[in-house]
């Protein structure tokens, strides 16, 4: 049976990937993934096929790899942090209940919010949550209700995709969503580039983390 792994390669950094995906990748044939992605990890696998696509181009990323499969080559496809957190892993079953001769196997890997807590000091000792910001494929009411309901139970919350060019203003919507429960002087963080260069971590209180770049 062909085989396709869905790898998380985690933050970034080589060092932060499982042994397991490492080991995954050194068995593949060709490795796929977003073009950002695929930059990161094609020093380290020299010898190996790489395709990439853009973003938004996921559904077309997921046939790729399969229809490569079909040729009988071992395939990874590649995402950030766990490809299970928002990753790609729905996608590719969704995609291969159309290719039912290739297995998929799940690599899980570290995502952004335990790679960011140890940056900021492993704040992640108790309950929390992950919440994304991204309204693509969540009504905005959901994710509303899904961030006051967090707040009132008191969680630590880790929120993804918090902005982008088209929802500047979302993460000022979370803040003053979650301020309804939480204090204003909740101590939050923000770490971004993890494990990349131009790695930055930053502590501030909530009524202030909107304003942050």
């Amino acid at each position: 049976m062909s085989k396709i792994y869905v790898v998380g390669i985690g933050p970034g950094a080589y060092d932060q990937m499982t042994g397991r995906a490492i080991r995954a990748l050194n068995e593949s044939d060709v490795i796929i993934g977003y073009t950002v992605y695929v930059d990161l990890v094609k020093k380290y696998f020299a010898g190996k096929e790489f395709m990439t696509t853009p973003m938004k181009k996921e559904v077309d990323r997921c046939v790729l790899a399969f229809e490569e499969a079909k040729k009988g080559r071992t395939v990874s496809m590649i995402c950030s942090g766990d490809a299970g957190v928002y990753g790609m892993a729905g996608l590719m079953y969704e995609v291969g209940e159309n290719y039912p001769d290739v297995e998929l196997t799940i690599i899980p890997g570290v995502t952004a919010a335990t790679g960011g807590a140890a940056v900021l000091g492993a704040p992640l000792i108790h309950d929390f949550c992950l919440i994304s910001l991204s309204d693509l494929l969540t009504p905005w009411e959901k994710i509303e209700a899904r961030l006051l309901a967090a707040a009132q139970a008191d969680f630590v919350v880790c929120l993804y995709n918090p902005s982008s060019r088209k929802r500047k203003d979302y993460l000022q919507k979370a803040c003053d969503l979650m301020m309804k429960y939480k204090s204003p002087d909740t101590v939050c963080g923000t770490v971004a580039q993890i494990a990349r260069d131009g790695e930055t971590a930053q502590v501030i209180v909530l009524k202030n983390f909107a304003t942050q770049k």
